[in-house]
């Protein structure tokens, strides 16, 4: 074989070889375009289980806050309906209040106490 030949032979060795590695690295771009497409699927399905429970954590946390509400208006109410009840003048409170009423209709009419 002359040195023509034997060069020829290597630039075909070296042009397959080069062929081949080329492939391979399309191959790994198109494995790793999949592997990324399938990762950033999973981190949206993620993402959305996270949203689901927060929104469902919010939505019991207002339950709770609603609820709480209602009990604590229901006990305002019932206390401003015990508070809407007249409450009886005991006689001693009644004789107080007469006296001091004689006593400012005196002071206001200039009699001395």
């Amino acid at each position: 074989m002359d040195d023509a030949s034997k060069r020829n032979s290597a630039a075909e060795v070296a042009v397959a070889r080069v062929l081949s590695v080329e492939r391979e690295a399309r191959g790994a771009i198109a494995r790793a375009q999949v592997d990324a497409s399938h990762i950033a699927e999973e981190a949206r399905a993620a993402a959305r289980r996270l949203s689901e429970r927060t929104e469902q954590r919010v939505r019991c946390i207002v339950a709770a806050f609603e609820r709480d509400l209602a009990a604590r208006v229901a006990a305002i109410d019932a206390e401003t309906a015990k508070l809407d009840v007249p409450q009886p003048v005991r006689p001693e409170d009644r004789a107080r209040l007469e006296r001091a009423v004689v006593a400012l209709a005196r002071q206001l009419a200039g009699a001395t106490p």
